[in-house]
């Protein structure tokens, strides 16, 4: 049989099925915890969510409390997964230059595949929220997404034959992410409304099982024909030698100038990514509570926005890296997101939450540009080792980042809920400081 050396539709169907249960498994927690808190049943309707508006009210006290443990949660949960995600990802991504690049994308496959059942049978019986945590360290065992997507770059960087052909390549992926993530969250509410949790649940648990299917079956291994062709370690010991030799090597031997590029270039993706991830991680919780209260339809239509924004970025990088030097598309990129930030942290009605999206268009540009800069820098054969470090990055700085918000978040929403975001916008001129 005939292999093909795409893995955008890899990528396609898992961002898909992963953005299809993320707000679920938000608006699950948030479900449940209200609940609790009110000792009935959660009955959604067609126009709101449950929100008390009037500040005096009892109920509205409680709605707090609720924003508070759903943001504390949250925040547990992703801890959870992040440790064992994190070493995963360091030796499975970083073996690939020599082991290939399909076990980084079929593992986290499987793992999400597994967590998806878990969370069919705890929505069909109802049973404890702390079962999460186990669900969470379990796909944490397999990668996670952090996993994927390093093994996704890692292998769109070995079929790529020029630097420009690379950084448009690695572009398409974010974009892809961008729109589909975009699209399974528009689907999201209706899905949830149609047919529930449980049956959401399936539905991704049948899209990654075809994700898995493509991967072993028709997706090509680029270090199978290149000329990175390996020679499997004797033992574990041997492997976990390995995998640190070569990230310890791209260090080492490179020349001094290449080495503090690398690390700039590094901080600034981490800097980046920590007050990105954080600040938009709480629009979900944000739209919930007063005085917009969205339900599951609106918190849908708000993440197809970003679908814009996505689209918008692609194609900044698409024509701004054709007379403009990466380093200043970065830039851009940086500035369009602190707009963003300092609108939403303001935004009192359903009309100014859409228009967030509007000075926020190319915010996503810097990621792919700084990724593809990193990609550039180092050789060829040390682009499992680059991308081992972006990716165990993402999943530290993704969960540090995380956390922190959320802990802001929980603490700040009683008397401005929109601080959290003013917080990310400023800590965005920390990479500003840094490029420059």
């Amino acid at each position: 049989m005939r292999k093909v050396l795409f893995v955008e539709p890899v990528i396609f169907i898992y961002v898909f099925a992963s953005s299809l249960t993320s707000p679920l498994v938000q608006q699950f927690i948030y479900r449940q915890l209200w609940e609790e808190e009110y000792n009935s049943t959660f009955v959604s309707n067609s126009s709101v969510s449950h929100c008390e508006q009037n500040k005096s009210s009892p109920a509205y006290i409680k709605q707090k409390v609720v924003q508070e443990k759903a943001s504390v949660f949250n925040m547990q949960l992703d801890l959870t997964g992040a440790v064992p995600s994190l070493i995963v990802a360091f030796v499975i991504v970083a073996n690939g230059d020599r082991q290939g690049r399909k076990r980084s994308l079929v593992l986290p496959s499987v793992g999400a595949f597994v967590a998806n059942i878990c969370l069919t049978v705890i929505s069909y019986f109802s049973l404890s929220l702390s079962i999460l945590f186990v669900v969470a360290f379990i796909s944490g065992l397999f990668g996670s997404i952090a996993t994927f997507l390093g093994g996704g770059f890692a292998y769109i960087a070995d079929v790529s034959h020029d630097e420009k052909q690379k950084t448009t390549r690695i572009a398409v992926l974010d974009l892809i992410f961008g729109i589909v993530s975009g699209l399974a969250g528009l689907s999201s509410g209706y899905i949830l409304r149609g047919i529930g949790f449980m049956w959401t649940f399936v539905t991704a648990s049948l899209l990654h099982i075809v994700n898995i299917i493509y991967i072993v079956f028709f997706l090509e291994e680029t270090v199978g024909v290149s000329e990175f062709q390996h020679e499997a370690p004797g033992s574990s010991k041997e492997l976990l030698k390995e995998t640190f030799s070569g990230v310890y090597m791209l260090f080492k031997t490179s020349p001094y100038k290449k080495r503090i590029l690398i690390i700039v270039l590094l901080f600034t993706f981490m800097m980046y990514l920590f007050t990105a991830t954080g600040g938009s991680s709480l629009f979900t919780l944000y739209e919930l509570d007063e005085p917009l209260c969205w339900d599951e339809v609106y918190i849908g239509y708000g993440a197809a926005a970003s679908t814009s924004i996505s689209l918008t970025s692609f194609f900044g990088v698409y024509l701004f890296s054709k007379c403009l030097k990466d380093i200043y598309i970065v830039f851009i990129g940086i500035f369009s997101y602190i707009g963003g930030m300092v609108m939403a942290a303001f935004a009192r009605t359903t009309l100014l939450m859409f228009l967030v999206r509007v000075p926020s268009l190319l915010c996503f540009m810097p990621i792919p540009v700084l990724r593809a800069m990193l990609s550039k820098v180092v050789l060829t054969g040390e682009q499992g080792a680059v991308f081992a470090c972006i990716a165990c990055l993402e999943v530290v700085i993704g969960t540090i980042s995380l956390s922190v918000f959320n802990i802001l978040y929980a603490a700040t929403v009683a008397w401005f809920s929109g601080f959290s975001f003013l917080v990310s916008a400023g800590l965005c001129l920390i990479p500003l400081a840094a490029l420059w």
